[in-house]
């Protein structure tokens, strides 16, 4: 990367946490979203406006029930690094309701991991420099080193074994359909977000 282009990430990164957000903030954005029947994004179909309610709910459950195993506890509290997580989402998007309420629960382990939530269409510059595959695949995150302002690594939309999982159903069918967005939501409910923690762990190089 030359170093006009560096520098320029990195200002684009510094506006977008200036805009950016807490968990509980995103939190609380969701439900006054469904109260509102209302959507982020700037399409604000009903359809979408559906997934935002159905995605509270998801979110809502897994804030309970996700348990990060002692093993992993104890390595992410072990931690020296001092970063922020910076995570590009929307309320309509499916990923992100499995996985950035596990994302949080390992941000809440150690105090040197601070978790910002930023919204992707509000923030197409930051959204450019982190395409997956040409697309502006959600949620990603975004690991940056707080002292130097550099990006470590980056992870999302989905744990390796989802991603596998949609790569070898496209391969086969050349499209994602209803059908696969059923299995692909029974994938997450069986992994109780234990694969996104061990993707997580090999982004901080604690696994």
């Amino acid at each position: 990367m030359d170093t006009i282009t560096h520098n320029k990430l990195k200002k684009i990164i510094k506006e977008s946490l200036n805009n950016s957000m807490s968990y509980k903030e995103y939190r609380l954005l969701m439900a006054d979203l469904i109260k509102n029947q209302a959507t982020t994004g700037l399409d604000k179909s009903l359809d979408l406006v559906a997934y935002t309610v159905l995605n509270e709910q998801r979110m809502k459950r897994w804030d309970k029930t996700i348990k990060v195993p002692v093993e992993a506890q104890e390595k992410i509290k072990s931690y020296k690094g001092d970063v922020t997580w910076l995570v590009l989402t929307e309320s309509w998007c499916g990923d992100a309701a499995h996985v950035i309420p596990v994302i949080n629960k390992i941000a809440e382990l150690n105090s040197n991991i601070d978790l910002k939530l930023v919204l992707r269409d509000e923030n197409d510059a930051l959204m450019q420099q982190f395409l997956t595959n040409g697309g502006k695949s959600i949620p990603k995150l975004i690991m940056i080193d707080k002292g130097s302002g550099e990006v470590l690594g980056t992870f999302g939309p989905r744990p390796d074994a989802a991603t596998q999982l949609v790569n070898d159903y496209l391969a086969e069918h050349g499209m994602i359909t209803e059908e696969f967005k059923e299995i692909l939501q029974g994938w997450y409910n069986k992994d109780k977000g234990q694969n996104t923690i061990s993707d997580l762990l090999k982004l901080m190089k604690i696994s």
